[in-house]
């Protein structure tokens, strides 16, 4: 056993004689020349970068849909972008966007009221972001991880479902900002809930409310005609329209999008963009700004940043607004929409993103939410366009073609009745890494990119939120060993007869021996060898297991699971994770020439340091002999330290890289 104090590592590269990395024969060694490292290494510490959480959602409620994120209050840098603001002038500057709606993690329903998942996040993330959608009326909620666990009860919240109006309709606000964040507010609470990261940054939407489809016109060239389905949540471009503007409205008499920036107006086919018309508009006092919306009898108003005005196509067909709107409002109108009772909303350009309800016939106006109101509703983020999403409680649609119980807008797979959802590892659109040193147990030169595996495991659920099938989705992204690896994962306490079938699987050095259904023969639990030489899978590869009967995902357990690799085709030398089992088929005592540098045998040097090491995130790996101390710079801190500073010291974040020592 280790001593219960902190262990010291000294790894001198410079005197040291050690394996190299490069060498087909564990016989040869070579001395590393690198820079003196000395770091204390905690007792026991496993150099995880992640954790399982639980994830306990209660809704005795009605039928609905939940999905879970990972949350961060941290926007990332996505590049510079050039467009023109809506003052008309062409600017340049740094966007910051969250990724929050990136991170999905999992869908599900609740059944018997209960919704119950472990989920393995990075460590950096104390918070989840949990979003219900009961057919198509949002809410939403931040919940905290307390001691790994978080817990939400829906019915102990108050509800903010009730109608707005006499007709069993509810009002939702759509917004848009240049930030490319699509999100509702309700009118009744000013609550806000994120729908969707838009593909760009925009100041406009409109929605057919009969489609249920929302439509954008980005804010950049080539100014793309974006449509956002609300019912799938999904995006496509229909067309580059070719200019840019910040109004714009559907109009449900003739099914044309109208479009205006500056004097004029235009109209466009929203099925394929077409341009259909253009008209000027006369008498604006200002053209900067604003916004356009048909009234529910057809009037159509547009508001700049001089107010709002009604416009009246006169019989040279152009249009003459008059203004209705005071001259000298103390806020800029950027947007504005009507909502069911035939109320019109504006919101202006602050970063408060202050909503006002607006009088038409006299122009009379109150702020209702944001900081101007005085009634603690700051957004915290700009409203650039609105729109009114309407959802009537006597129209549901009730289609489940496959017949599973989840509602065809709800689930993943309408046509396949034993598939409703997918739980994904790390995330919807994230890839995780496992990068190993391959000449264990004696010491290597820690650039861990001997073999570097990216993956996304995707768990496709039931309308019982069980497991029939695991997708792992990898490819090797390194390989700078010279011996012959294979890589795997073991599930553990899943019996191999769970499983009907694997396939996928790429084998080619004739050491892998498998049952019937793909699993590796011999095995107390199913272990799934993904290839047995690692150059097998340079390119992604999708490697299927499929179970005998639906399993629960406590029973799966969390991906990456237990991940291994068998090193230069001994299939008893397998290198796993720190303080993980072998399997049936591993040897810790495995004889070999050289130092024992893990006389416990539980893959962690006698020094304290790792042969591999597992984050849920996208690695970059160190390029060959360039040790990761020296590619990151606070993953030293991080690992005397015992994990609780710098926990996320292989983000892209300033400071952490050093690109130059670092593999693109």
């Amino acid at each position: 056993m280790k001593n219960t104090f902190s262990n010291f590592l000294k790894i001198n590269f410079a005197i040291l004689l050690l394996y190299g990395c490069n060498f087909s024969s564990p016989e040869a060694i070579e001395p590393i020349d690198s820079a003196t490292n000395t770091l204390a290494i905690p007792a026991g510490f496993d150099f995880s970068t992640h954790h399982a959480v639980t994830i306990n959602i209660v809704d005795n409620g009605q039928y609905a849909k939940y999905d879970v994120y990972a949350y961060s209050d941290e926007l990332y840098n996505s590049g510079t972008e050039t467009f023109e603001n809506e003052s008309g002038q062409m600017v340049t500057e740094v966007v910051f966007k969250s990724d929050v709606l990136e991170k999905l993690i999992f869908s599900g329903v609740s059944r018997n009221g209960v919704l119950k998942q472990i989920i393995n996040l990075p460590k950096f993330y104390n918070k989840v972001y949990i979003r219900r959608n009961e057919n198509l009326k949002f809410s939403s909620s931040v919940k905290n991880i307390v001691n790994n666990e978080v817990n939400y009860n829906f019915s102990g919240l108050k509800s903010a479902t009730k109608s707005k109006s006499a007709n069993n309709v509810t009002d939702y606000l759509y917004c848009v900002n240049g930030s490319g964040q699509l999100f509702q507010v309700d009118p009744l609470t000013a609550v806000l809930t994120d729908l969707s990261s838009m593909p760009m940054g925009s100041y406009t939407c409109a929605i057919d409310q009969e489609k249920k489809e929302l439509y954008s016109i980005g804010r950049s060239s080539p100014y793309p005609l974006m449509k956002y389905s609300i019912t799938n949540d999904t995006w496509v471009t229909v067309a580059n329209i070719g200019r840019g503007g910040p109004r714009l409205d559907f109009n449900k008499v003739d099914g044309l999008l109208y479009f205006s920036t500056a004097d004029k107006i235009y109209t466009y086919n929203p099925t394929t963009g077409a341009n259909l018309g253009v008209w000027d508009i006369l008498g604006l006092h200002n053209t900067n700004g604003g916004d356009l919306a048909f009234a529910e009898d057809g009037t159509l108003f547009l508001c700049t940043f001089s107010g709002l005005y009604k416009l009246v196509l006169n019989a040279n067909n152009k249009y003459q607004s008059t203004r209705i709107s005071s001259d000298n409002l103390p806020f800029s109108p950027t947007s504005m929409t009507f909502d069911s009772n035939k109320e019109l909303w504006l919101a202006d350009n602050s970063s408060s993103a202050d909503l006002i309800i607006m009088d038409t016939q006299t122009g009379g106006w109150k702020y209702k939410y944001g900081a101007s109101a005085n009634n603690n509703t700051d957004f915290g983020r700009i409203i650039n366009d609105l729109t009114t999403f309407r959802v009537y409680s006597d129209v549901i649609d009730q289609t489940d073609t496959d017949g599973d119980g989840i509602l065809d807008q709800d689930d993943a797979f309408p046509t396949d009745a034993e598939a409703a959802f997918e739980f994904f590892t790390p995330s919807k659109y994230g890839k995780g890494t496992i990068a190993f040193e391959d000449l264990w147990p004696s010491t290597g030169d820690y650039d861990f990119n001997d073999a570097a595996l990216s993956y996304q495991a995707i768990a496709v659920l039931n309308a019982d939120n069980k497991a029939v099938r695991l997708d792992f989705i990898c490819n090797i992204k390194a390989n700078g060993a010279g011996f012959t690896n294979g890589i795997g994962f073991e599930i553990e306490g899943l019996a191999p007869s769970k499983v009907e079938s694997v396939t996928g699987a790429v084998l080619t050095q004739n050491f892998i021996n498998l049952n019937a259904n793909g699993t590796e023969a011999n095995q107390a639990n199913a272990v799934i060898i993904l290839a047995d030489d690692v150059d097998n899978i340079l390119r992604e590869t999708t490697i299927s297991v499929k179970f005998v009967t639906p399993i629960s995902t406590s029973e799966l357990g969390v991906a990456p699971f237990n991940p291994f690799i068998i090193a230069n085709k001994v299939r008893e030398k397998e290198i796993h994770l720190p303080y993980r089992n072998i399997t049936s088929l591993g040897n810790r005592s495995i004889s070999f020439t050289g130092v024992n540098k893990d006389p416990d045998g539980n893959f962690v040097s006698s020094n304290g340091f790792p042969w591999a090491i597992s984050i849920i995130h996208d690695f970059k790996v160190p390029k060959e002999k360039i040790d990761i101390t020296n590619a990151y710079n606070f993953f030293g801190t991080w690992a005397e330290s015992g994990g609780s500073q710098f926990i996320d010291w292989y983000k892209d974040n300033p400071g952490n890289r050093n690109l130059d020592k670092i593999d693109k």
